[in-house]
């Protein structure tokens, strides 16, 4: 019997984004000015309010206001009826020096160039587990209704940017999509699209909803469609329910309609419910927390094992505790789609072997200690694009520096497939 399966997604002016990607720029700054920075970072968002929380350890010091301001502009809160504008707003730091009880089993002073040393000394900077997951629906290797809910949204934000076909919208946005799959796991149609948008007051409220309805039906959703591979877009029919700001109007949004929190949308910065989550965030965290590096080093993993046609679709998990290096196990689940003749235990056995998941190690092969943060803080942390470029920091202030040559989404490369491929016979 066929099923039906729903992701979301949220804009980068979602207040619980907004305050995402203020933790990562505040990450970024401090791994430019020192990379090794320790940083734990929350931010809280409110009417034209934020405060910036956590523990930090590092040489740097930064004007921490002036890079939430800057964060915030960019978004696009930039107007005073906003009720939540980046020249304006309160910004108020809490964040003071990190626990010496934490750091003892991650920060240990060791030889850079002994990479075997430093592996086996720094311990994961908390317990838990973590989960990576891929599948051969998409061409990035995500899930298709995440996938996207999260293009609905950036398109939006394009429109939004651009204002000519669209020039009402503003930051605030929410996405959603609900696919139906037949008995073998294939998408057959998509059964509805649910978009929310913020907007200016134009108009009556039965005026203002007709005309949202129409733009996003008839502009956003073609330039969705025009995106996919013929295979997709037959999956766009005439039947979609669409739910265009179902509540009525939205003008009131962001952080002046609703609170935001750092690590609120962990489900939307990876697989849109599919596979699993280990329930820590990301953003705000450097990567000797072992939430964050770890879930980039398994679903580097999984995708690796799904691009070798090991399986159709790929979980692992790895878990650790605080201050140790060894994970304590790691988990595979190819959901009964496993290419090979051995079972999804003795295929653990041996990712194990192919993959290095000591902290340090996850560090240096993914290249984590770089400034590369922010950009994963809104639209997911998986699925994107790797790519390389410069970053720069501070522009035109004293202390400006441009870093060249970053690697960006590192965890998105399928650099291990030849390697897979040989240890499997594939």
């Amino acid at each position: 019997m066929s099923y039906l399966f729903t992701s979301e997604s949220v804009s980068e002016g979602h207040p619980d984004k907004v305050a995402d990607q203020i933790s990562d720029a505040l990450i970024d700054h401090f791994l430019a000015y020192d990379k090794n920075s320790k940083v734990a970072c929350e931010t809280l968002v409110t009417t034209g309010q934020v405060v910036l929380a956590g523990e930090v350890k590092s040489e740097a010091y930064l004007d921490v206001q002036q890079i939430a301001r800057n964060v915030i502009n960019k978004i696009g809160y930039t107007k005073s009826e906003y009720m939540f504008n980046g020249d304006s707003c309160g910004v108020i730091s809490a964040i003071h020096e990190q626990s010496p009880d934490i750091n003892q089993g991650v920060d240990r002073t060791l030889d850079e160039t002994d990479f075997e040393t430093r592996a086996n000394a720094q311990g994961a900077g908390d317990q838990g587990m973590m989960f990576g997951y891929a599948t051969n629906e998409t061409e990035n290797y995500m899930p298709l209704a995440l996938d996207l809910a999260h293009q609905i949204l950036k398109e939006l934000a394009d429109l939004r940017r651009d204002g000519s076909a669209i020039p009402y919208l503003r930051p605030d946005a929410k996405s959603q999509v609900t696919i139906e799959y037949s008995d073998d796991h294939k998408p057959v149609r998509i059964d509805s699209i649910v978009v929310s948008t913020q907007h200016d007051d134009f108009g009556s409220e039965e005026a203002m909803l007709a005309k949202i309805k129409r733009d996003i039906i008839e502009i956003l959703i073609p330039k969705i469609k025009a995106k996919q591979k013929p295979e997709i877009q037959q999956l766009f029919n005439g039947d979609i329910k669409y739910h265009i700001n179902p509540t009525g109007k939205f003008v009131i949004g962001g952080p002046h309609g609703d609170t935001g929190l750092t690590g609120r949308k962990i489900i939307v910065d990876t697989y849109g419910g599919k596979g699993a989550h280990g329930g820590g965030a990301f953003s705000g965290k450097d990567p000797s927390k072992v939430d964050r590096s770890a879930a980039y080093a398994t679903r580097h993993i999984a995708k690796n094992l799904v691009a070798a046609g090991v399986a159709d679709e790929v979980l692992v998990q790895v878990s650790y505790a605080i201050g140790v290096a060894e994970p304590c196990g790691l988990y595979i689940n190819t959901y009964g789609t496993s290419k090979l003749d051995i079972n999804d235990g003795e295929l653990a056995k041996k990712v194990q072997q192919l993959f290095d998941l000591r902290p340090y190690a996850v560090e240096k092969n993914l290249k984590l200690r770089n400034p590369i943060y922010i950009e994963t803080a809104a639209y997911g942390h998986m699925g994107k694009d790797y790519y390389v470029a410069d970053k720069t920091f501070n522009k035109g202030l004293k202390n400006e520096i441009t870093l060249k040559d970053l690697e960006f989404f590192t965890w998105e490369k399928l650099d291990r497939v030849e390697d897979i491929k040989k240890e499997f016979g594939l």
